[in-house]
């Protein structure tokens, strides 16, 4: 049950990151640009962003580097909480921040405990145990 969770859980996680990456390659790429620097965050910085949250997002959904991935989007997902969503009389944006939050959370246990038996990660650790490459 536990891997299994895992495995359901890292791809929920991923998702929404996955999703977010692709929608900002078509015709999100001038909207996200245009609210970075309207947030004082340059634009310039979205290919980073787009490439954090698609192989990141992909990383955690296929187990591979998880603690590693993890742990970036955790930080990712604070650092876009402060610096777009730190309006909390606005109900909205309230929601927002600690949605980010919420996430952050949900990928620190998985930083803490690893993507379990259905990943890539624990396919390597099979074969180490096994005295494979």
């Amino acid at each position: 049950m536990n891997n299994l969770s895992n495995l359901v859980g890292r791809f929920g996680l991923s998702a929404i990151f996955v999703l977010s990456g692709v929608a900002k390659l078509g015709a999100g790429y001038e909207g996200t640009q245009g609210y970075m620097e309207a947030m004082g965050v340059s634009g310039g910085l979205l290919p980073v962003v787009i490439a954090a949250e698609i192989l990141g997002g992909l990383a955690v959904a296929a187990g591979f580097l998880t603690r590693w991935a993890a742990l970036g989007l955790a930080v990712f997902s604070v650092l876009s909480a402060f610096l777009f969503h730190f309006q909390l009389a606005d109900q909205m944006q309230f929601i927002n921040f600690f949605k980010n939050i919420a996430i952050a959370g949900g990928f620190l246990v998985l930083a803490a405990h690893g993507a379990g038996r259905f990943s890539i990660d624990g396919l390597i650790a099979a074969r180490r145990a096994k005295g494979g490459a």
